[in-house]
C-alpha cells in the first residue's frame, strides 16, 4: 500500500482549525500523484442541493458549513479531489492522503471537519458493481454519516470502533442496522481511557464477523485520534496499535484501501500513519512505544459493552 497524495489537498484552508493543512504538511516532502476529479461520483451519496450549496459557497469566499466545519475558497476542488484520490486507492490497494476527512458527512450536510464523504462514495461506487464491501472505521469518533447511509444496506458492513460517549453521539451497540441491513452495522462502543489491551481485543473479538461477511473490497476509515497524545478524545492507543491493526488487516483481507479521517497531533500523526502502513506492507515497525493498559474498571465497563453487542449480533452470524 502506498501513498496517494497532491497539494491539491492544501487548498482546504482552515486556518488554525484543528483539522489543518500542516496534518500533510507534517509528513515532509512526499510523491504527488495525478488525482482524478471526483465530481461525477458526488452523488453516489450526495444530494444535488447539498453539493451546489458547498460549490457555491466555496466560489463565493467560504464560511462556515456547519459549526465546526470550514469552507474556504479552495475546499470545493479540495474535497471533489479527496474524493477522486479515494476511488483511485479503492481501485489500486493504495492510501489516499486526503483533507478534507469524509466519514461524518451526510447526505445534506457537512459535519465534523467533513464535507464529502469519501470512503461511503468509494463504497457505493463498488456496491454499484456488485461487490459486497467491508467498511473498517478505525477513527475515534463514530462515522455518522457513512453508518447512516448503510444503515439499510445489506452488501455495505460499516465496522466502528470508536469512544463513546464522544462526539457524534450515537453509536451504541443497539445500532445494528435497519431492514435487510439488520446484522451488518457494527458499532464497538469503547470506553473513556482505553489502552492498547482493550482497543486490540475489540479488533479481535469482531474480527470473525467482518470476515464471515467475506467482503470483496475492503476500504478503512483511517483516523488516528484515538492516539494517547492527541487532544481531541480520551483514549491511550500508542502507535505499536496501529502497526498491529494494519498488519491483522492485510493478513485476514484481500482488496484493502484506505482513506485518512482523523489524527490531529502534528507530532504523532506522522508515526501512527507510517506504522500503519508498515502493518499493511508487513514489513518491520518504524516507531514504537511502550504498551498502554487499561485500568480495571475501565476494563470491567468494556467487557459488559462487549458481551451486549455480541448478544444483539449473534442471531446473525455463526462466528459469534
Amino acid at each position: 500500500m502506498e501513498l496517494i497524495y497532491n497539494p491539491f489537498f492544501l487548498k482546504h484552508d482552515t486556518g488554525m482549525h484543528p483539522e489543518n493543512i500542516k496534518r500533510l504538511t507534517s509528513l515532509g516532502e512526499l510523491p504527488v500523484t495525478e488525482i482524478v476529479n471526483g465530481e461525477k461520483y458526488l452523488e453516489l451519496v450526495h444530494s444535488p442541493e447539498y453539493i451546489k450549496k458547498i460549490k457555491d459557497m466555496s466560489e463565493s469566499g467560504g464560511g462556515h458549513s456547519d459549526t465546526d466545519t470550514i469552507v474556504s475558497v479552495g475546499s470545493y476542488e479540495a474535497a471533489i479531489h479527496a474524493v477522486g484520490a479515494t476511488i483511485m486507492a479503492s481501485e489500486s490497494e493504495n492510501f489516499a492522503l486526503t483533507r478534507p476527512p469524509g466519514h461524518h458527512a451526510h447526505q445534506d450536510h457537512s459535519s465534523g471537519f467533513c464535507l464529502f464523504n469519501n470512503i461511503a462514495i468509494a463504497a457505493q461506487y463498488h456496491a454499484n458493481k456488485g461487490k459486497k464491501v467491508l467498511i473498517i472505521d478505525i477513527d475515534g469518533h463514530l462515522g455518522c454519516g457513512t453508518e447512516k447511509f448503510f444503515y439499510g444496506s445489506d452488501n455495505v458492513m460499516y465496522w466502528s470502533l470508536h469512544q463513546h460517549p464522544a462526539f457524534p453521539g450515537g453509536g451504541d451497540a443497539h445500532e445494528i442496522g435497519e431492514g435487510k441491513g439488520e446484522g451488518y452495522t457494527i458499532n464497538v462502543p469503547l470506553p473513556p481511557g482505553i489502552g492498547d489491551d482493550i482497543f486490540m481485543d475489540a479488533f479481535e473479538s469482531f474480527l470473525p464477523v467482518a470476515k464471515e461477511f467475506n467482503p470483496d473490497i475492503v476500504g478503512i476509515s483511517a483516523g488516528f485520534d484515538s492516539h494517547q497524545y492527541d487532544l481531541l478524545l480520551d483514549q491511550r492507543l500508542t502507535v505499536n496499535t496501529y502497526y498491529k491493526i494494519g498488519k491483522e488487516i492485510s493478513a485476514n483481507f484481500k482488496n484493502v484501501f484506505a482513506t485518512l479521517e482523523g489524527g490531529y497531533n502534528i507530532e504523532v500523526f506522522p508515526k501512527c500513519l507510517h506504522n500503519f502502513l508498515d502493518g499493511i506492507n508487513n514489513v518491520k515497525m518504524r516507531h514504537t512505544e511502550r504498551h498502554t493498559d487499561s485500568l480495571i474498571q475501565i476494563f470491567y465497563e468494556y467487557e459488559g459493552r462487549k458481551a451486549l453487542t455480541m448478544q444483539l449480533l449473534k442471531n446473525y452470524w455463526k462466528s459469534i
